[in-house]
């Protein structure tokens, strides 16, 4: 938990105190900009894989070692795609990412509570899908305002110019 805390500031500070952290954003809005700055475009693309990657293989194994102490199949339960779904509601922006997760992990806690408050009527599947019904709301509505960088998922080719 105290990594999680520790990580957003990291990461804002990163992506907006440093140099590696404006090549990030440039590279994300304009490759070609960036490219005739003298930035390796896709250097700096492999470089983001690479940190996203490992940190998402940090947060596997913190799931499966110290949160669940055992690895089971189907561990994760979607949250990887409620992840991405955070960084969309959060604008692509670390503090408005970080805002949406812990409001996830509040409607995620009300799910265990309402689970255990003893609303028997109900089929507990009904609750674990709370946290995704949230998720999929809260796209809706805030997806309008959301702005991807511009050059997301498309390829560079340094040959076109």
């Amino acid at each position: 938990v105290y990594m999680a805390m520790a990580a957003v500031p990291l990461a804002a500070f990163v992506l907006y105190r440093t140099p590696w952290g404006l090549s990030v954003r440039m590279v994300g809005e304009n490759p070609r900009a960036a490219d005739s700055a003298g930035v390796g475009v896709i250097a700096t693309r492999f470089q983001a894989v690479i940190l996203g990657g490992a940190l998402m293989g940090l947060a596997g194994a913190f799931l499966s070692m110290v949160q669940f102490n055992a690895f089971t199949f189907g561990l994760v339960s979607g949250r990887g795609w409620v992840a991405i779904a955070l960084v969309v509601f959060g604008r692509w922006d670390p503090w408005r990412s970080a805002g949406a997760a812990l409001l996830f992990a509040f409607v995620d806690a009300l799910q265990l509570r309402m689970q255990a408050s003893g609303l028997g009527h109900i089929p507990y599947e009904a609750f674990l899908m709370l946290p995704f019904i949230f998720t999929i709301v809260a796209m809706a509505v805030m997806s309008r305002n959301a702005v991807a960088p511009s050059a997301l998922l498309k390829p560079f080719r340094r040959e076109e110019r």
